[in-house]
């Protein structure tokens, strides 16, 4: 008997279930996950922060300046625009590591904020898309520009289209910063004035998508994009910081 008792001790020891063996292994506690997400929501901010600080720092033309101020301004600083660009670079992998991040934080919570933060995370990926054309474009300008004394057709029209690109990720924007702002509110995440904000704000940005030709040719109707920017900077930091006090 005794026998027997030790060998079936002896087998259960050795077939432990997997699951009972994984909940024994550590996992980073959901405070430290959030605020890694908010973490990266306040640097993604930043970026784009620092980005228009350096190009209006220099004077950057309008998309309604003259060719010849546009000419002259790209000859003479392509260490703000390479900058700038750059800081482009670094804000794709940021805020789609704050989507990705922010839709594992919903994922766990269930409901109708799925939806939503998966509505985020394929607009962010467009989003990404027309800013790499965006940034592109703006590299070709500056080495247009570094070769001529005169504007030429193609580097206005390569101006225009480097406009057309950033009106048309304003409604990717827009879509992105609607559907983080709505799964964040099925959640309890953040309080309602945040969901007004975002679908304010996104509503600004798809307004002013719209409106592509125009911002493209010079239009004054960019600034409306802009507003719903400036919206989008101002939820990304406060989500950030409530997720980083968590």
């Amino acid at each position: 008997m005794r026998s027997q008792r030790k060998t079936a001790t002896t087998l259960e020891s050795r077939h432990v279930p997997v699951s009972a063996a994984a909940a024994t292994s550590p996992t980073p506690p959901r405070a430290l996950r959030e605020r890694v997400v908010g973490a990266t929501a306040i640097a993604s901010a930043a970026a784009v922060l620092i980005d228009n600080v350096v190009v209006g720092w220099v004077n950057s033309p309008t998309y309604a300046a003259p060719m010849k101020e546009v000419l002259a301004f790209h000859a003479n600083h392509p260490g703000a625009v390479a900058t700038a660009v750059g800081l482009e670079a670094l804000n794709v992998p940021l805020l789609l590591l704050f989507l990705t991040g922010l839709h594992g934080l919903v994922g766990r919570r269930g409901g109708a904020g799925v939806h939503w933060s998966r509505l985020a995370m394929a607009a962010g990926a467009s989003f990404s898309a027309v800013m790499a054309f965006y940034a592109v474009l703006w590299d070709g300008v500056v080495l247009s520009a570094g070769e001529l004394t005169e504007p030429s057709p193609v580097l206005e029209l390569a101006w225009h289209m480097h406009a057309a690109a950033f009106a048309w990720s304003l409604p990717a924007l827009g879509t992105t910063f609607i559907g983080a702002a709505l799964a964040t509110h099925a959640i309890r995440l953040t309080p309602p004035w945040q969901r007004l904000l975002g679908v304010a704000g996104g509503g600004l940005l798809l307004a002013a998508g719209a409106a592509n030709l125009a911002i493209a040719d010079g239009s004054a109707f960019l600034f409306v994009g802009v507003s719903g920017l400036a919206a989008w900077l101002v939820w990304l930091l406060a989500t950030g910081v409530r997720l980083v006090r968590s």
